[in-house]
């Protein structure tokens, strides 16, 4: 079988989850865009909602969609894209939450569906997405008047917990929404660590449920088993891979392995990149290609059937560093050739 094995713990994602919301001195949602950050929205959604969690957030209506017809109607489901144009359909019949991000789409949002529910975003200081303060300080007694059953913000650089652009946001957040009496929202995962101040009135962690930093004491959640197509002797001298990018120092034993870019193993990751056999790291050699990644087997002294780069001895972290990336990116670009076993 030449299928790579992602393994998928479901239990890990719903402890990580509990573990943040026994952080939290308020309500915890939970974000599952980008298809569960690339582990299956479906999967993780209905294994959050029977821990509890009520709350859940995606980046665009047809994420949402997809997400309600998996949990079901009940939850609460904010989409961070807001109302686009061509949105109406799914927000309607899907019952979504959007966070509306500018006066065009609460425009379009209460026209097309008065009385829907709705958020807003409102941009702190990132200059990403939501009202800047002043668009907002010049439509917030109308907007307040449709009944926003949210206000929320995202922090740029909640990772780097010294960072004075964190106290920087909370304090423009505080002056934009303060003495209104609707629920808000402003930390992720790593606001969620910045400490109560951050909490407000609901926490939405992501990245940290699927067991990636800044949260640290996350459960790995996904361990990845790429199976060896075929074993060869490489000789001193001789080059493995394209371009003559590495040449055996030493008489060696090269493992190719089924896996490659086009399973979201990337490139740049090759030259610093080890598999492991058991307890043994295998260094990959060569070019990461599309479909193929050769390491060097040598000190193992037999042949596996396969090898592991996420487990027991890599996080997604210690493998995005290889790439120069994070967690995140890895997570999201896994393939859909792997074949995903599920586990709680």
């Amino acid at each position: 079988m030449t299928t790579a094995t992602l393994s998928i713990d479901l239990g890990a994602i719903v402890r990580n989850w509990q573990a943040l919301d026994a952080t939290s001195t308020c309500e915890t949602g939970a974000v599952v865009k980008a298809n569960g950050y690339g582990l299956g929205a479906p999967v993780v959604g209905r294994a959050l909602v029977r821990a509890g969690v009520r709350n859940f957030f995606v980046a665009t209506a047809a994420e949402g969609a997809t997400l309600r017809a998996a949990i079901g109607n009940g939850p609460v489901i904010y989409v961070f894209s807001g109302h686009m144009d061509g949105d109406t359909g799914a927000i309607r019949d899907a019952a979504l939450t959007p966070l509306l991000n500018s006066v065009d789409q609460m425009l379009r949002h209460v026209e097309a569906l008065p009385g829907a529910p709705f958020g807003i975003q409102l941009d702190s200081g990132m200059n990403r997405l939501g009202m800047e303060p002043g668009e907002w300080s010049a439509v917030r007694d109308i907007a307040i008047a449709q009944g926003p059953v949210m206000l929320m913000s995202h922090l740029a650089c909640s990772d780097e917990p010294d960072h004075p652009m964190n106290a920087q946001q909370l304090g423009t957040f505080h002056e934009m929404t303060d003495g209104l009496d609707i629920p808000r929202s402003l930390a992720a995962t790593g606001g969620t660590m910045l400490g109560t101040d951050y909490h407000f009135d609901m926490t939405r962690p992501g990245v940290g449920l699927y067991g990636g930093l800044p949260f640290i004491e996350a459960e790995p959640v996904v361990t990845l088993d790429l199976p060896v197509i075929q074993v060869r002797d490489v000789a001193v001298g001789e080059s493995v891979g394209y371009a003559n990018s590495w040449t055996a120092p030493r008489a060696s034993r090269i493992a190719t392995i089924s896996g490659g870019y086009a399973d979201g193993l990337i490139r740049a990751m090759g030259p610093r990149a080890t598999l492991y056999s058991g307890d043994v790291p295998c260094p990959v050699v060569g070019r990461v290609s599309m479909d193929l990644i050769t390491a060097d087997i040598t000190t193992l002294g037999h042949d596996p059937s396969h090898l592991q780069l996420m487990g027991r001895h890599q996080s997604i972290d210690t493998v995005a560093a290889a790439a120069g990336t994070i967690g995140y990116e890895i997570l999201t670009q896994l393939g859909l050739r792997y074949e995903r076993v599920f586990s709680e």
